[in-house]
């Protein structure tokens, strides 16, 4: 894998590789099947009350974690109430589980979740790996080991753990309580993982193609080609859930893209296509939407909305008065020139990054000089939550469902010194806060259906950033790796059911 997630303790980190080991290290209290909706794991069962505030767990009884400790009731209150705790500084458990209110322990094993409103994404976000239940009796007693030696109920156990060089893991020989879409039940049929943290993108591709290693995480793109052309290799490329990677969110609150045609205006003059092919080297497909392609409810409508169109993008500018030209090309307006800061986190660099060197590119070809500033990441932090920009970088936010919409566009999650937020369009527009509220309190399939389609409309006509392209997961593997399969909720591999082939004799 390219790096080291910092700490195991999921509840603490949002690094993405934390979702396929948190498949080989935890277990969940639900799953999601092939269509995304939550089925049974370490919950059998559950009901939820008709005002949609109260949720009640029915749990199995056979489930302990690698310490000895029982998976019951109280272990499910210890891991609500330690996402949400301050000490633990979620950046994702704490916040998806928000609207949790109180829980009550019926009976050994059964769990009462009362919400303070309704929230219908609450039971798809409970079985991501980031909300994975630990040992209650880890989080009490060394609460501040979990992240170097974590103890959860899965199929394998952590023999050891170096920082930013790797780790093993070993298989749980009594290991017997999958979700039932795995197709197997009992122990993992490895009997241990070695993992190594490969940060230089080349030596991963080759270590892989010499043999050196069985399986690759985080395989660059630019090998992709290779990968799949080699007879003993194999490649997976998946979409990953939520908002797509945005090369810039637009502050609607500072000039100039405070007015919508300039952000509409420099969406169209993004050419999606020549950046996907420089930065995923023909592997990543373009997208102009604000919902990847295979999140429940995605409108397939909208997904040219924004466009690349150098023609319509020149008629914006123009609309808004920004008709002159100074001897550089660049477009004015009542002798000021049309530009703006881009602001961007040292830990990209400025000179490294194809993309936003692309987008400037593409921006001057229509008038726009759109300057990047480099600042330490510090800076950054202050900048997104004082508001202190006119664009800024705004990455990807994967999740696996269509509420990423809300985290990302709401004005609650606008962020600011007390809280962070990922709202950083500062978008503040009740018309899109009642689509996504409504659509947080809705259970009717058909209603979602159209309350997420107006959303993605909506977003249409603000333009609040700039989609380029899915987020994917990308990896490889040997011909000898057996039995893969992948996460329904991340799009991850999954190692409990791998097996290796022999050789032949």
């Amino acid at each position: 894998m390219a790096s080291d997630t910092g700490s195991l303790d999921l509840h603490a980190i949002s690094a993405a590789n934390a979702q396929w080991l948190g498949r080989i290290l935890y277990d969940n209290l639900v799953y999601l099947n092939e269509t995304g909706q939550p089925t049974p794991w370490l919950a059998k069962s559950w009901t939820i009350s008709p005002d949609g505030k109260t949720y009640t767990f029915y749990l199995r009884d056979d489930v302990t974690f690698s310490d000895g400790a029982k998976f019951n009731a109280e272990a499910v209150a210890i891991n609500l109430d330690h996402m949400r705790d301050p000490a633990t500084k979620s950046p994702l458990a704490g916040g998806y589980i928000a609207p949790y209110d109180t829980g009550r322990i019926v009976s050994e094993y059964v769990f009462e979740a009362k919400l303070r409103e309704p929230y219908t994404p609450f039971l798809s976000v409970l079985a991501q790996s980031w909300l994975a239940m630990e040992s209650p009796k880890a989080i009490k007693e060394r609460p501040k080991t979990l992240g170097e030696a974590p103890v959860g109920s899965g199929p394998f156990v952590l023999e050891s753990y170096a920082k930013q060089r790797g780790m093993v893991l070993v298989k749980r020989p009594d290991y017997q309580w999958s979700p039932p879409l795995m197709g197997h039940q009992g122990p993992a049929y490895l009997d241990r993982i070695e993992i190594e943290f490969v940060s230089d993108a080349a030596i991963r591709y080759y270590s892989l193609a010499s043999g050196e290693y069985d399986f690759s995480i985080d395989l660059p793109p630019q090998s992709a080609t290779a990968v799949r052309a080699a007879p003993n290799l194999v490649l997976e490329n998946r979409v990953r859930m939520g908002c797509p990677s945005r090369a810039i969110a637009f502050n609607t609150k500072q000039f100039p893209f405070d007015d919508v045609r300039l952000r509409k205006a420099t969406a169209h003059a993004i050419d999606r296509e020549g950046i996907v092919h420089i930065a995923g080297f023909g592997e990543y497909k373009p997208i102009a939407n604000f919902l990847a392609e295979n999140t429940p409810y995605f409108d397939p409508s909208f997904e040219k909305g924004l466009r690349y169109d150098p023609g319509e993008a020149n008629r914006l500018f123009d609309e808004a008065g920004w008709t002159g030209r100074d001897a550089e090309g660049y477009r004015t307006r009542n002798g000021q020139r049309l530009q703006a800061d881009l602001v961007v986190s040292q830990t990209l660099g400025t000179s490294s990054s194809p993309l936003v060197t692309e987008i400037q590119a593409d921006l001057k070809k229509v008038g726009f000089n759109l300057r990047l500033v480099q600042v330490p990441a510090a800076v950054m932090t202050q900048r997104r939550a004082t508001g202190n920009y006119q664009a800024i970088t705004a990455g990807v936010w994967h999740t696996n469902t269509p509420d990423a919409l809300y985290i990302n566009y709401h004005s609650s999650q606008i962020p600011n010194q007390n809280r962070g937020g990922q709202n950083t369009a500062r978008l503040d527009d009740p018309a899109l806060d009642d689509l996504l509220s409504s659509a947080r309190h809705a259970s009717d399939p058909e209603n979602l259906k159209s309350l997420y389609s107006q959303a993605q409309a909506r977003l249409i006509d603000l333009a609040p950033g700039v989609p380029v392209y899915d987020f994917y997961s990308m990896v490889g593997y040997h011909r000898r790796v057996q039995g893969v399969i992948f996460d329904t909720s991340h799009e991850t591999p999954i190692f409990e059911t791998i097996w290796l082939r022999q050789p032949a004799p």
